[in-house]
């Protein structure tokens, strides 16, 4: 845990009792604030009652006492309308901020000689793989590394802060729009597309939290951004006057400086000359074009970290990727089945659609901003669709002239039809593909539940055979 000592004697309000808020409530106990906190979800008032936390219900209370309001990222502080907690805090002029703001004041309040090594990674898709990677990475060359953020543990759940350890930190959008103080040593930004429009308004609101990341480096550090997408390749100039250098990655280009891969070569070009690192095609964790931006992103994190090049290139092989995230399920007489559950908007499928030839697809559910549209340069990938969940309709008149579609609504109807349809096909290398292209909140609670009933639906089809 990471004690944090900024209000110590204080009175300080915790709004959100997930796994953020209770991390946070423990590190703010063990600084020696006094806790007022709440939740309106009443099982998540119960769980924190049971970690031994009083509840306070902060709509009833008076805020001007309070030194500060705590909120969980996924609380609304501004759009699409600011949490009426929030609003009181904010009449009685109470600062509002996050867990991610408490780690970046606690590292700023060390000695130089005392701060640890702060990677922030961050973007639309691959910022939770790349972070593991990263992570796996340190870990292999015998770096104290520890990953959490917006994945695994909270921020302040991670073990407590001391010169030489490195925190590896997946930040999201909701995470970056309050925080203020972050020195990230290596801040990379992946990609952009649109996602969470709601939430800040638009895609310059979107983009403006995203590259948040970048504030307050200092040119000991490092600036890595993506330029396969029209937003972080605009981007690029700007970052490019910041104090810290700059190391563009590419899955797709040739750079003249930074680092790319192309029909899966890793190439340096930080150096005088392009070098030839390694061939991922080895790599089994690292899949697809996508995973090799990530790759090409991990490669200049660990070299900054004087990491040689072979072994990082060992540790590409030794990667076996994250769940929910192109996860290679198995094979069934020649079918292949892909769990990639995480794929939650259109751009992370189309991801997933161009790392593979005769793909029986299934998608569907809640609806992103960004649709379909990102994966129909892919539909002659796909042998047929199988549309599921609240956008089946919507995605089949999108799909129409494009692919043959059939409207399964439940997983299971989706995945037996997959799995027959591909079983009969002369394909060369058939894969039952779920990528949904869709939240999962009209029938899971989470891309993790539905991941995880797809692979129960293998399992369950490898038993039979």
């Amino acid at each position: 845990m990471i004690r944090i000592d900024e209000f110590t004697g204080r009175n300080v309000a915790i709004l959100g009792l997930g796994r953020t808020g209770l991390a946070t409530a423990q590190a703010l106990v063990a600084g020696g604030a006094n806790l007022f906190v709440w939740d309106d979800n009443e099982p998540m008032r119960e769980h924190a009652q049971q970690a031994g936390l009083n509840l306070s219900d902060l709509s009833q209370r008076d805020m001007s006492d309070l030194a500060a309001l705590i909120i969980s990222p996924g609380i609304a502080h501004s759009l699409p309308k600011p949490h009426h907690v929030v609003k009181l805090a904010r009449a009685c002029e109470v600062p509002v901020f996050g867990d991610m703001e408490l780690f970046a004041h606690q590292i700023a309040s060390l000695k130089p000689d005392n701060r640890p090594k702060i990677i922030g990674i961050t973007g639309t898709n691959g910022k939770s793989t790349t972070t593991a990677l990263v992570t796996h990475i340190l870990r292999s060359a015998g770096f104290d590394a520890h990953a959490g953020g917006n994945i695994g543990r909270a921020v302040l759940d991670l073990p407590a802060l001391k010169a030489g350890r490195v925190y590896v930190l997946e930040l999201s959008s909701y995470q970056l729009e309050l925080t203020r103080a972050l020195r990230c040593d290596v801040a990379c930004l992946l990609n952009l597309s649109p996602d969470h429009l709601l939430r800040h308004g638009d895609m310059e609101g979107y983009m403006a939290a995203k590259v948040r990341i970048f504030d307050n480096q200092k040119t000991t550090d490092l600036a890595i951004c993506g330029v396969d997408d029209e937003h972080t390749s605009a981007y690029l100039s700007e970052l490019a006057t910041r104090a810290a250098p700059l190391c563009p990655i590419s899955a797709s280009t040739c750079l003249s400086r930074g680092v790319f891969v192309l029909d899966a070569k890793l190439i340096d070009a930080t150096g005088a000359s392009h070098r030839q690192v390694t061939d991922l095609s080895q790599a089994i964790g690292l899949q697809g074009r996508h995973n090799w931006q990530n790759a090409a992103a991990a490669f200049a994190i660990a070299r900054h970290f004087d990491v040689p090049e072979q072994e990082i290139a060992k540790a590409f092989e030794t990667f076996t990727g994250l769940s929910h995230r192109m996860e290679p399920l198995g094979q069934l007489g020649n079918v292949r089945f892909i769990n990639d559950s995480k794929a939650t908007n259109g751009q992370a499928a189309a991801r997933a659609l161009s790392s593979f030839s005769d793909i029986y697809w299934i998608a569907g559910g809640q609806a992103k901003e960004d649709g379909l549209q990102p994966v129909l340069p892919f539909t002659d990938r796909i042998r047929k669709a199988y549309l599921i969940g609240e956008a089946q309709k919507p995605f089949a008149s999108t799909l129409n002239g494009h692919c043959e579609v059939k409207l399964c609504e439940q997983l299971d109807k989706a995945f037996a039809a997959a799995f027959a349809d591909a079983k009969q096909a002369a394909d060369c290398d058939p894969v039952v593909l779920l990528s949904p292209a869709c939240a999962s909140f009209d029938q899971f609670a989470s891309f993790e539940e539905r991941g995880e009933a797809f692979r129960l639906l293998w399992q369950n089809a490898a038993g039979d055979l």
